[in-house]
This record gives structure tokens, sequence and C-alpha cells, in this order.
């Protein structure tokens, strides 16, 4: 799943802990009900909800081309994504951009046309540029079988070149995969895994469609250790129908005693008007607002007492972790698939309804099958939309990352690297600062702005302080809620 989704998440909470570990207190009710409304979830800036069809499939080979002329300076590696549309079961809370079939053999005809894509994206680019990290999503990639999902690595391996350290991901459905499969899976080179839980209450699983047992997916985590895998992520998600307080803890509880190296906690958002497999959940079945603020406060709490640091936003991560270690060392970096240890390097993106972003540009490839194959026939780009940043989003870029993965806005460093006055450039943001700081969620300094250990709960709403979109357009209907 590429984080172009707009799916809820929780709030930011407590700063990255130390690998002790320490105790998360829980953020009042009434401060949470100051932050209702919605904001961007920050994987880009500007998000992708500013793309515009105006930016065609020729900016994008520009983009593509103005890379491979400054090659030779440039030897930053590359961030692959590939989206892999299909499913053979429909879970009905699922907002990701997906295919519902069980005809397996529809996945050939995708791979031909993701062959024409690398050909158009290659000839642009250049072949065999180094590689280090490659991430799978859908969909369910798994959905696709062995002989399937090697062709594609073959096309990945025949175009680029994979650094000896890469990573190399896969969204992985628990239901399509055995110990046997994951074997082919790490002899095909992929070294880390994401098993879609969300919750592990039989009533739960039952009412979203998606029953997977806890021994399915502790039999595959026990085979995939055995197998080397470098790192295990677990999704899971609060506010679906049918959990309550006490399934949830359950549930947590269960995650803890498998103790995987990752931990992605999604928050559900009930929004059948826009999607549709959703309309299959019944609203008198939701946990209400405050069920789910107490699921999320108790899973900060249950989690960081397991152990685990607190990346930000999503994230969980087990102390030893590259994600934990990159956050203690202000090395942290966000991307279309969230926190990432990858630098800010460009992003290929192949498949349908894939973002990508290639030097100051953002690109999506067409969001339905039949438009990503007919741009393809015609030997063109798949893009249907995106966006040239400006020297203004370029500046504002680096201050809303700086905020998102460091919490620490340098104001003399971001001046430099943009030759402006800060003080002087973000005086209105500044002073818009003001009630963040009187509610303790901000320190401001004159030399800098940090946000505090509980305003890590409310991070997108400080980031939203320097979104010049934003201040333009109060209008945050189409977003997540920030809590």
């Amino acid at each position: 799943m590429q984080a172009q989704i707009l799916r809820p998440v929780p709030p930011a909470a407590a700063q990255a802990l130390p690998p002790e570990g320490r105790h998360v207190s829980r953020v009042s009710p009434a401060l949470l009900k100051r932050f209702e409304g919605g904001g961007p979830r920050y994987t880009s800036y500007p998000t992708a909800d500013r793309f515009v069809e105006a930016f065609t499939e020729e900016d994008y080979a520009a983009a593509l081309h103005q890379r491979r002329t400054i090659g030779a300076k440039n030897s930053a590696a590359l961030s692959l994504y590939v989206h892999i549309p299909f499913c053979e079961s429909l879970c009905y809370y699922c907002a990701c951009n997906k295919v519902i079939t069980r005809h397996h053999e529809r996945a050939d005809r995708y791979l031909d046309y993701l062959a024409k894509e690398i050909e158009l994206q290659t000839a642009q680019l250049g072949r065999g540029l180094p590689v280090s990290q490659l991430h799978l999503g859908g969909g369910s990639p798994t959905f696709m079988d062995d002989a399937q999902l090697g062709r594609l690595m073959g096309l990945l391996q025949s175009a680029f070149t994979f650094l000896p350290e890469a990573e190399r991901s896969i969204e992985v459905d628990p239901r399509t995969v055995d110990a046997a499969r994951l074997a082919r899976l790490a002899g095909m080179g992929f070294n880390r895994l994401s098993l879609g839980v969300q919750d592990f209450d039989p009533a739960v699983q039952q009412a979203v469609h998606r029953v997977q047992p806890l021994s399915t997916v502790t039999a595959l985590m026990g085979a995939a250790r055995e197998l080397g895998f470098a790192s295990i992520n677990l999704d899971l998600i609060h506010g679906l129908p049918r959990q309550t307080v006490a399934s949830f803890e359950r549930t947590l509880q269960q995650v803890c005693e498998l103790r995987p190296e990752r931990i992605a906690l999604y928050a559900y958002a009930h929004l059948p008007e826009r999607f549709k497999a959703q309309r299959r959940i019944s609203a008198d079945e939701l946990p209400s607002p405050a069920d789910k603020v107490q699921m999320l406060s108790q899973a900060i709490e249950t989690l960081c007492a397991a152990g685990y640091v607190y990346i930000g936003m999503d994230h969980f991560a087990l102390p030893g972790d590259p994600l934990a270690v990159a956050k203690r060392q202000g090395l942290l970096h966000r991307n279309f698939q969230g926190y990432s240890t990858q630098p800010d390097c460009d992003l290929v993106a192949l498949g349908v309804s894939a973002i990508g972003h290639v030097g100051a540009t953002y690109s999506q490839n067409a969001k339905t099958l039949d438009a990503y194959y007919d741009h393809l026939d015609q030997g063109r780009l798949p893009v249907e939309r995106g966006l040239a940043l400006t020297r203004d989003d370029v500046l504002r870029r680096a201050v809303i990352m700086a905020i998102m993965c460091q919490g620490k806005v340098d104001f003399a460093a971001i001046g430099q690297a943009h030759l402006v006055d800060f003080a002087d450039r973000f005086a209105p943001e500044l002073a818009a600062l003001g009630p963040l700081v009187a509610q303790g969620l901000v320190k401001l300094r004159d030399h800098e702005l940090e946000v505090t250990e509980t305003g890590w709960f409310f991070v997108r709403a400080i980031a939203m302080v320097f979104d010049r979109y934003l201040q333009a357009d109060r209008n945050r209907a189409r977003f997540s809620r920030l809590v």
C-alpha cells in the first residue's frame, strides 16, 4: 500500500525512546478535543492532493532525462516502488487502489505492461543505476505466484543494479503464503516482510472480511526468522468494527509476544461515501471516538512498555532496528512509504497509481488499469498528474520534514541551505506557533523550534503551520483526522 492513500493514522506521540524505554503519559481528552480537524500525513510536501493534471508525462520524462545528464555528479542510489493492485478477496476497511479478482492470469498481462513502463523509464533515466531500496506494495503482491514474482524481479534486476546492502521489502497477505513460499521469496532476494494483521480478534476479522488466525501469523514469523529475514513489520488498525478496548488490548499483547521488529499502527476512518468497500461495514458496530482514543493511548503505553521505540506517526520499532537507530541519530527520513532509513533519494514508481519523486518533481501514474494500459500502448509514460516544485515548495518541504523526522528545526541550517533569513521569511508562521507553545507542544527559541514529548502527539498540526497551501485553503475535510 503506497502512502498516497489518504489513510488515517494515529497522532504522533512521544519522542523516540531510549533502548530501555520510558512511560508515556496519556494526553488529556481536553487537549485532544482541540485538534479534531483533519491534516495531511506529509509523506510528501506539497501533498498529493496538490498534484495537477497539467503536469504530464513530458514533464516527468524531462525530470528523468535531467537526472541522467547530471549522473556523473549524482551517484545517489535510487529507491523503487512497484504497485501490484490485485487481491483475491475484499477487505472491507481497505482504501488502497486495488483490483479484486481470482483470475491470477491477469497478473501476466500486468507484467507485460510493467515491462513496457520499465523500458520507457530507463530509456530516459539510463540502465543499470544503483538501487538501495525496493518495496512491493498493493493490493497484495503475493497475489502473484512464484513464476510471476520471479519474472518481475528479473525485469527489475535487468534494468537496475541492486546494491548488496539494498533493502528489498514485500507486503505479504498471511493468507497467501506458507513457510515454503517464504523460502522462495528469500531466494528471490527479499529480506524484509510486512504482514497485514490489523487485529487478531475473530469477531473483528469476520466483520472486516479478513480471517487469519493468530496461529497462521505465528508460524509465518517463525519461518521467516529461520530463513534470516532482516526485519518483519506487522500492520495494525484500531477503530475497526466490533473492536473493543479490551479486545484490542489482547491483540496488542499477542503482538508483543510475537516481537516483530517494526509495528505500523493505523486508525480506521469510516468513509463509505468515498470507499465503496466500507459500505459493507455497519457504522453501529464501530467503537466510539472515546474508545478509539483509549485504544491509541493504551497501544502507545503497551508497546513502549514492551520495549518498542516510538518513531513517530504510525511507526514503532525495536531499539536495535535500523529505523530506531536512525531516529536516535537524527537520520530519519520520510517518503511515500512512510518513515525510512534511506536518504532523500529519488523514488522511481512503477505500476498503476504509483507515485514517484525525481528531482524537484512528483508524479503519479494513471489510477485505473485501462488508462495505465492505454498510455503504454501508445508508447507513453503512464503519468496522469504530478507537480513541479517551486523554490518555496523545496524550502517548506525541508522545514516540514525536519519537524516530522527530527522534531527540530535549526533556523541557521535551513537559512544557509536555502539562502533565506529564516526568522524574516517565516515570521507569520513563528507567530502562529504561539498557541502551540502555550499548550506545551512546541519549544520556540531564537535559533530553533523543538517538538516536545506531548507535541509528538500532534506533530502534523505543528507541521501544518508551515504549509503554504493550507494557509490559502482552510478546507481540510479531504484529510485524515489529526487524532
